[in-house]
This record gives C-alpha cells, structure tokens and sequence, in this order.
C-alpha cells in the first residue's frame, strides 16, 4: 500500500491494559463519595502515559464525573461547577500533547424512546458530556458518539423522535453529538438521513457495518461518513476485527465451546485487514479509535504490525 500519512491518529477507550494501576475514573458507590475530582487526577495519569507511547487520542470513560445527572443524587450534580478551573488545565493539557478526547454515552442513553421520561435522562447525560468537553476547553474534535437507539417496532418513527428531541439538547450538546451506525438496526444510510435532517456527523464503524451493511458497499459507506463532517474537524472512525475464536457456553452442566459471535471484538486488530479498509475509504484524512479488547496494547501492536510489514 505504501506509506501514508492518514489516519492522523489511533486510539483507544476508556481502560489501560499496557500499565497496571491506571484507572480509568471513580468508580466508588455513592455512598462512598465519589467525586470529579478523584477521576481527574486518574486522567491526568492516563495522559502522561499517552505521551510516553505516542498515542494521541482517547475515550473517557462514561462514569467520568459519577452520578452526574442521578435523579436522586441531586448533591452530585454540581460536580462539573466545582471543578471548572481544574478541568480546563487538564483539557490544556489534552491539547498541548494532541491528544483528541471524546466521550461515548451507553447504549441505555436515548434520545429516540417511545417514553418522553427515557429521552428526557439521554438528553441529561448527552448535556452534561458535552458539558465536560465544554469545561475542558477541547476543540470541536472532541465530541459525543450516539447511536440512534431502538426501532420500538417502528424505525421511521424513532428516527423522527430522534431528530425531534436533538433541538431540545444544549447549545454545546447540538454542537458537539455525533451518531455511529450500529450492528443490528441503524445503518450508515439510516445515519445518512438524520444527518441531512439535523446536520449531525456520522461516526463509520467498521464492524458494524460488515454486519449491518444496508445496501452501501463498505468503501462507498465510509466514504459518505467522512463527507458528513465539517470543514477544518477530522473524521472519526471505530474499527475492530470480529473475534474468531471459540467460545465457553454452558450446556447442561458443562462447559463445551461454540463458535464466536461476529459482534464481539477481538483483543488485537488484524493488520491486513485495517490497510484493507484504509485502501477502500481513500485519501481523506480521519482519525481511528480502536474498538479492540487490548485497548492500548491493541493500538501498539497495529502501529508496529503496520510499520514491519510496509503496510503504514
């Protein structure tokens, strides 16, 4: 393939496998009193460790700021206020190293359900991540990974409520949500749609989309994905392999093995496999979060898969 210069970056989400002792976020039960503050400090570990392997982009964790928007914790929901200055001079230093933030809400995060309650707590949380980035000072490259949700026995209809509650986020909550195609209902066409109608970006998944392709062959999808990003703000693309080795299924009362299940990630990234995809999604520049088990080991290996093998 020759040498390139794209993707800009590759990353990895949330958890350290390559160093022992690096955590993620706070992860403690409210009534032990967790707070922003002890997830900061663990952030600012992780970004030390992220410029000593040259690796520049990262998700964080969810969790981050615990029980953020918890209806019945109200006495946690002020923790982003409290922080604000701390929060900016680590989003400094984010930036100062080039390493790109982002943050992925769970699947129970909706801005599509039939219960205007449900849509009400998605549009909470999509707020409040938004907000974190806000507070940390990051660019419009740090953003906030959706997927479109349910289909509740009627795609067309979630779609709309989707787009119907996206005026009802916050400014910084508009400007900074994307959308991701999932593996089972929501292709990049269906990502395609509620972009033209509300201008989000689209987030290509690469496994996703070999298991949910719709009618758009892989190149063509990907490509479309790129193109819905704005002027001047990298791409951002998840890639995994499938795993393909066996699994354990208890079976009356043993445990007998079964073959994989194509949604789950494997621990590494086949490195023929990711210069394929880099062949067929062309010259644009985009970053690439690794959705791969082994998280930064994952990313790692790639880098020096590719570089040994003339790949890169």
């Amino acid at each position: 393939m020759g040498k390139r210069e794209w993707p800009r970056r590759l990353g990895f989400a949330v958890k350290v496998a390559g160093r022992d002792g690096l955590k993620s976020n706070d992860a403690r039960r409210w009534r032990s009193g967790p707070h922003l503050r002890v997830s900061m400090e663990y952030l600012r570990e992780i970004l030390d460790y992220l410029d000593q392997i040259d690796v520049r982009m990262y998700r964080i964790s969810s969790d981050f700021v615990p029980y953020c928007t918890h209806p019945d914790l109200p006495q946690f929901h002020g923790q982003i206020g409290e922080c604000r200055g701390g929060l900016a001079e680590l989003g400094r230093t984010a930036r100062e190293r080039g390493i790109r933030l982002s943050l992925h809400p769970s699947q129970y995060v909706l801005l599509s359900a039939r219960d205007p309650a449900i849509n009400a707590r998605g549009i909470r949380d999509v707020d409040a991540q938004a907000e974190l980035l806000d507070a940390m000072e990051q660019g419009p490259e740090a953003v906030v990974i959706l997927h479109l949700g349910g289909a509740y026995g009627d795609k067309e209809s979630a779609m709309q409520r989707f787009v119907e509650n996206f005026p009802r986020l916050s400014e910084a909550g508009r400007r900074r949500l994307v959308i991701e195609n999932d593996e089972t209902l929501y292709t990049v066409q269906d990502c395609l749609r509620v972009h033209q109608a509300i201008g989000v970006p689209v987030v290509f998944d690469h496994q996703h989309h070999l298991l949910n392709p719709g009618t758009l062959v892989l190149g063509d999808a990907c490509r479309a994905a790129l193109g819905t990003w704005p002027v001047g703000v990298a791409p951002k693309v998840h890639f995994s392999s499938p795993k393909l080795d066996s699994r354990m299924v208890t079976r009356g009362r043993k445990e007998v093995p079964a073959p994989p299940l194509l949604s789950q990630h494997a621990d590494y990234v086949h490195p023929w496999e990711f210069a394929a995809f880099l062949r067929e999604a062309g010259p644009a520049p985009f970053d690439v979060m690794l959705e791969a088990k082994m998280k930064d080991r994952a990313v790692l290996k790639l880098r020096d898969d590719l570089t040994r093998l003339g790949l890169w």
